[in-house]
């Protein structure tokens, strides 16, 4: 279920992608899933055509106030949504702000209602959007927190931010993010393939404040004044795409700089096997990320650069899966792009361990497991099922 008018779950941001993934394997671990939605963003790909699909509400339209109102509205249609598909055994909800029918529908039903949480949307929505009714938002969120079996966070600091909800606290469990390791691998053809005339550093996400581009353009640039042959690949898009592609001009590195604009997942192995070295830098103060950008870079089997930096600094091992480095420090990041631009064999080994990491412990597959687990039903492989 994802309640959220801003995930088009059939779109290409990451929290779509997160939602898909989701299903597929929940799909191949032998459940029967029906999708909820409130925004769909386009038709399902083929391998999801045939899960039913329930968009139980128009997409709030209007002034901020009216789409709140709207999304507290969809409570009720999404009980009677429930109420004609049902039963259910398990319902499994990414949080949205103002969405609680569905944890409060599997409640009252005792079925278990696990939600999902992925950040404080309250302060995203505050300090990077709008947000006009504060208190109606919060009152929403504390009633879908009470009303979950468990709630699932997707890194430590998340978690932190829930234990400070009385309605949350004694049931929160971390899950990180994971990977689907059979789409992204190292020997997928790369979309832009590399003579080996270029050195290509690559970044894939959206394009907001928190990924701290203006911090890679700084290090790109110190980094190519002693490696002309060095190219910036930036994969995405989002509102700070204009101020980047200026700030590329301005310096004098729009011939060295690509971007790429927003692409299908399906598109993304082929462009992160183009990438030399993988990078994903966050300012100090973004710790409560679990980026799916990293699980895909490191299955891909690419040299990671990262920020060391919540999750980042427990999921990755400097000098084993990746090279950390302090954050808002553009030298630092310019320097490790000299160390992997001067040792091939590190590249090889720092890619080659991520991916052995990603396929032990961050799968979707053993994400689902974990949540099956929770709600104490029996994970069933295909074989199994069938």
């Amino acid at each position: 279920m994802c309640a959220d008018p801003g995930v088009h779950v059939f779109g290409r941001k990451g929290a779509a992608i997160h939602v898909r993934e989701v299903i597929r394997a929940f799909s191949e671990r032998g459940v029967k899933v029906e999708l909820f939605a409130l925004s769909l963003g386009g038709d399902p790909p083929d391998d999801l055509a045939g899960v039913p699909v329930h968009a139980y509400a128009d997409d709030p339209i209007g002034p901020l106030e009216d789409r709140e109102r709207a999304c507290l509205a969809a409570n009720e249609a999404l009980h009677g949504a429930l109420d004609r598909s049902g039963p259910f055994d398990l319902v499994y909800e990414r949080y949205s702000m103002w969405s609680f029918g569905g944890m409060e529908w599997a409640r009252d039903r005792r079925v278990p209602g696990i939600l999902e949480v992925n950040s404080p949307l309250m302060e995203e929505q505050a300090a990077h959007r709008e947000l006009h009714d504060r208190a109606g938002a919060d009152r929403a969120s504390r009633r879908t927190f009470l009303a979950a079996t468990a709630i699932v966070a997707v890194s430590r600091d998340v978690a932190r931010y829930l234990e400070r909800f009385p309605e949350a606290q004694g049931r929160v469990h971390v899950i990180p993010n994971g990977v689907d390791p059979t789409r992204f691998a190292p020997d997928r053809v790369p979309t832009r393939p590399n003579s080996g005339l270029t050195f290509n550093i690559g970044f894939a996400g959206s394009l907001k404040p928190w990924h701290d581009l203006p911090l890679l353009l700084e290090a790109f640039a110190l980094f190519r004044k002693h490696h002309p042959d060095a190219h910036l690949l930036v994969i995405g898009d989002g509102p700070e795409r204009q101020r980047l592609e200026d700030e590329t001009v301005r310096r004098g590195l729009d011939a060295a700089v690509t971007f790429v604009g927003s692409v299908a997942h399906n598109e993304m192995p082929g462009f992160l096997t183009s990438m030399d070295v993988a990078v994903a830098p966050y300012p100090a103060d973004a710790t409560y990320f679990s980026p799916l950008k990293v699980y895909e870079y490191m299955a891909a089997g690419r040299p990671i650069v990262a920020s060391r930096v919540g999750q980042l600094a427990e999921l990755l091992r400097d000098g084993v899966d990746a090279l950390l480095v302090e954050p808002d420090d553009s030298k630092a990041l310019a320097t490790a792009f000299e160390h992997l631009y001067a040792d091939p064999e590190l590249r090889s080994r720092l890619g080659s361990s991520a991916r052995s990491r990603a396929l032990k412990d961050f799968t979707w597959d053993s994400v689902v497991d974990r949540i099956l687990a929770l709600a104490r039903l029996p994970s069933r492989t295909p074989e199994e099922f069938a």
